[in-house]
Order: structure tokens, then C-alpha cells, then sequence
């Protein structure tokens, strides 16, 4: 088992080689979550994330001849950065094995680093399976993205800042994939507060960690597809596990459209960039999903923001529809001049900004008409109700349609 001397040795290791981030007091989340709420924001790491914390205490523990020969680790995402970076900064040779469906953008990012690339297989197995044979093959020294108590201890650096930053923190809330950062906190905190409430926070898609706990052992699940890439892990780790076990005082998940949700928030109100994995303790905290926390002092831990800008594009765009800033609508018209002005002009009159128009007479329902569809930017569900009614109230049908 790790212990509380490892973290804050990890720490003395690391401190002048990381940055540390924020945990600032948020108003609007301690509104939403009834709590006073803080934000521990590791998405400002120089790679994006936590995980770099783990892995340069790895490569400082690493011997001589080890970093001689070279480092190895298999990671489509934060792991391999934070391994590249710290390995190009100390002068280690470091490869990086990949799956081929690694977004181009994350390759080039981590071979920006110095790193060398081995693109193979399908998927994370696939790409671990490489490396621990290359591991054997070359005399390479495997880095493990979470099941390492070096890993671990570096990871747990980030309970020793909050505990610093906010003395009389009340609850810490940490996403879970493999466990590694949960692990890491949890040793650092219970150490020196075992008052402090530690809340893991999984996706309700792969719940890995909670399913070890209720099996009673690490249990290997069925690989599924979530917006929390970053934590989609099938088996947590078995040491991970036993820390978990037994320091971690609750286990709480959160759904796809709960992590998008957060993540929505916390670009338009706390003015941060999160990616999926990075935004699940908000969403626990923003949908009060752990227990006992009212009116206390609670850290969400942002793990990460190495999110896809695409992907960023969507969830907004979803965001403003369940919020009812984006509509879409269709309007039957009599198929003669001057009907969309006037339609216009309603919608100007109810201060709506129209940002498409499709005009179509093969979907009306009789001749002579024809059908419009708008979509349309709004202030929220009641603005939307409000325009609806002045178009029906003005004789026309009006449909309110999902985008």
C-alpha cells in the first residue's frame, strides 16, 4: 500500500516541475450543488491533466540504466503525454505505443514531445499487448498508467495541494477510471484529515471500480463508448483496487448527458475547458449525486481538458437545445408573397435570432401551401413558449421540432 510519506515525497520530487493549479471557491456551483463548492482545476497542467504528476515520479524513481534503455507506456491520451513531455524534459527515451484509431491531433501532440509512436491494434488492449511485448523485446521499462504505487504516489500530490489550498475541505470528489488518482488522494487526505469524505465518481457506462466492489475483486467489463473517454477503463487495477477499498468512503455515477451537461457548464459559467473524464465530479456535485454534502465544503477535482473540438461543438450545441436557447420550428404557410416577412417579423418583434431558413413545398400538407423550418436562438424554454403562441395566435400552425 502506498503510503502518506510516498505522496509527500512524490511531491517534494515534483513540485518544481508541475504547476500548481488552482482550487478557487465557485459561487454559482455552490448554488447549484447546495454545497460550498471549490475547483481543484488540473486541466491547467502544461499536458492537459493530472496525469503528467504520476508519471514524471515514475521517471524520477526510474534507475540509470533503465532511463538508459527507455521508457515504454501504451496510452491514446493523457498518460502518453504526460509521459512524453516529462521524459523529453529529462532526456529519457520514450515510446508510445497507440491504437491506429488514436485521433491524428493526440498523436501529433504527444510526438510534439520527442516520443517515439507505435501506432497498433484496434483499441487500448490491442495497444498494451504491443507494449509489453515491446517492453521484453527491447529492454524497455513499462510505465503503467495506474496500477503503480509510484503512479499512484504522484497522482495523490494533487490531495496534498487541496488540503493546503482549502484546510477545512469537508469532501473531495475524484473521477475514477483505473483508480489511480482516487487512490493517491485518498491516501493523502485520510492521512492527515480521516474526517474527509472521498467521493469516487464513475460514468454510469463503465462503472469498472464499483463493479470491483461489488464483486468483491477487480471484474473485467464489456468495453462500451462514453463521453468519458478518459475514464473508460474495462478493469480497474488490482492495487488501485485495494485503496479504493478501503479508503475511499463512497462510489457514486453519472450519466452521458450529466458529464455534457457539466462540461457546458463549466466552459460558460467557470470559463474553463474540460473534457468528458475531467467534468464527471461537477456533474456528481451539479446533480447532487453523493450523500451528506449540503452546506459543506466540497472539492471537485477537474482532471483534465484534452477534449476534441468537435466534440466540444456538439455538446454545445446539445446544451442550447435542452436548455431551449436553440429551436427548431416549422411553420405551414399560405404559398404566396410576403409570408416569411411576416413570419420575420414576429419573430423579430419577440427578439428571436433566426440562424437557418428552409423553404420546402413537397411536405405540405395541401397544395397551395408550403412549409417552413427554422431554427432559431432563443433565451430559454419560456421565450420558446412565448414565440409559439404569438404565431398560433396569429393564425398559423407551428410545430416545435427536436434537432
Amino acid at each position: 500500500m502506498v503510503t502518506l510519506p510516498d505522496v509527500q515525497a512524490a511531491l517534494g520530487r515534483i513540485r518544481d516541475r508541475i504547476y500548481l493549479s488552482p482550487c478557487a471557491r465557485t459561487e454559482t456551483l455552490s448554488r447549484l450543488s447546495g454545497t460550498s463548492a471549490f475547483l481543484k482545476l488540473e486541466n491547467l497542467q502544461m499536458t492537459g491533466s493530472y496525469k503528467e504528476r504520476g508519471a514524471l515520479n515514475t521517471l524520477l524513481l526510474v534507475g540509470e540504466a533503465e532511463r538508459a534503455r527507455g521508457l515504454i507506456a501504451a496510452s491514446a491520451g493523457n498518460h502518453a503525454q504526460g509521459v512524453a513531455y516529462h521524459a523529453g524534459r529529462l532526456g529519457v527515451k520514450a515510446t508510445i505505443v497507440m491504437p491506429e484509431t488514436t485521433p491524428i491531433m493526440k498523436v501529433a501532440n504527444t510526438r510534439a514531445h520527442g516520443a517515439r509512436i507505435v501506432l497498433h491494434g484496434a483499441n487500448y488492449d490491442e495497444a498494451y499487448a504491443e507494449a509489453r511485448r515491446l517492453e521484453q523485446a527491447e529492454g524497455l521499462t513499462f510505465v503503467h498508467p495506474f496500477d503503480d504505487p509510484r503512479i499512484i504516489a504522484g497522482q495523490g500530490t494533487v490531495g496534498l495541494e487541496i488540503l493546503d489550498q482549502v484546510p477545512e475541505v469537508d469532501a473531495i470528489l475524484v473521477p475514477i477510471g483505473g483508480g489511480g488518482l482516487a487512490s493517491g488522494v485518498a491516501v493523502a487526505a485520510k492521512a492527515l484529515r480521516p474526517e474527509v469524505r472521498i467521493v469516487g465518481v464513475e460514468t454510469e457506462v463503465l462503472p469498472s471500480m464499483l463493479a470491483a466492489l461489488e464483486a468483491g475483486r477487480p471484474v473485467t467489463l464489456e468495453p462500451a463508448s462514453t463521453i468519458a473517454d478518459g475514464i473508460a477503463v474495462k478493469r480497474a487495477g488490482d492495487l488501485t483496487f485495494e485503496h479504493v477499498r478501503r479508503l475511499v468512503d463512497e462510489i457514486v455515477t453519472v450519466s452521458e448527458e450529466e458529464i455534457a451537461s457539466a462540461i457546458l457548464y463549466l466552459l460558460e459559467k467557470e470559463k474553463t475547458v474540460a473534457e468528458g473524464a475531467g467534468a464527471v465530479a461537477v456533474a456528481a456535485l451539479m446533480n447532487r449525486r453523493a450523500a451528506g454534502l449540503e452546506g459543506r465544503r466540497a472539492v471537485a477535482i477537474v482532471s483534465g481538458g484534452n477534449i476534441d473540438v468537435n466534440l466540444v461543438a456538439r455538446i454545445i450545441e446539445r446544451g442550447l437545445v435542452k436548455d431551449g436557447r436553440l429551436v427548431r420550428v416549422s411553420v405551414a404557410l399560405t404559398d404566396k408573397p410576403g409570408q416569411l416577412a411576416k413570419v420575420s417579423a414576429i419573430i423579430a418583434h419577440h427578439r428571436a435570432n433566426v440562424i437557418e431558413v428552409h423553404h420546402t413545398r413537397a411536405f405540405a400538407t395541401r397544395f397551395g401551401d408550403t412549409t417552413l423550418q427554422l431554427t432559431l436562438e432563443t433565451r430559454g424554454l419560456e421565450h420558446v413558449q412565448e414565440l409559439l403562441q404569438a404565431l398560433r395566435e396569429r393564425g398559423y400552425q407551428v410545430q416545435q421540432l427536436g434537432i
